[in-house]
């Protein structure tokens, strides 16, 4: 199964990528999944939408667009801004529409006392509008700078392995399902 990762930060100084490395360390682990890192911070999309992008657009979009398209499922992970998810994460997903379609949609969250819980129940809101089906259980890090060591390990990894294994598996039932009921009825029809 085809898993986009998206990392939702484009910060200078960023946790973003630690906390994405470590997902992704747990994926090589779980059967079946093939994953794809798309960063935001690499995507530089315009922020003024358009239904006719020019050629310079197009070409920013053509770097994206195929991979979200190909992905089975996805998997966010977001810091919390101001309660709520970064603007580069939600411009990524205004571009498209299609692609997010009848695919499941999991959360990794960051932050501070709430751990990015906030900005993943905007996001659950936002992936039902375009009928993707957000997972209910998340990994979730409260006060995450203090949660890693200096080489991005976890240092009290039980806890928040078992989450991931948890939200891997469910992924992967979701994807595996919404794939193959896909086969038999488009989606739409």
């Amino acid at each position: 199964m085809k898993v986009a990762v998206i990392l939702a930060s484009n910060r200078e100084g960023r946790f973003a990528p630690v906390v994405a490395d470590w997902f992704l360390s747990r994926t090589a682990g779980h059967p079946g999944i093939e994953t794809d890192l798309i960063d935001v911070a690499e995507l530089e999309l315009p922020f003024a939408l358009t239904y006719r992008p020019g050629p310079d657009v197009q070409a920013r979009l053509a770097s994206v667009s195929p991979r979200l398209a190909a992905a089975d499922a996805f998997v966010v992970v977001t810091p919390e801004y101001n309660h709520s998810f970064p603007a580069p994460l939600k411009n990524l997903i205004d571009w498209h529409r299609a692609e997010w379609q009848a695919k499941p949609v999991a959360f990794v969250s960051y932050g501070g006392v709430s751990g990015g819980l906030r900005a993943v129940e905007h996001l659950r809101q936002v992936f039902a509008e375009l009928h993707a089906v957000s997972l209910r259980d998340t990994v979730s890090f409260h006060n995450a700078g203090a949660l890693f060591d200096d080489e991005g390990r976890h240092k009290d990894p039980v806890a928040v392995d078992a989450a991931a294994k948890t939200l891997l598996d469910q992924l992967t039932w979701w994807g595996n399902a919404l794939r193959d009921a896909k086969t038999v009825r488009p989606y739409g029809s």
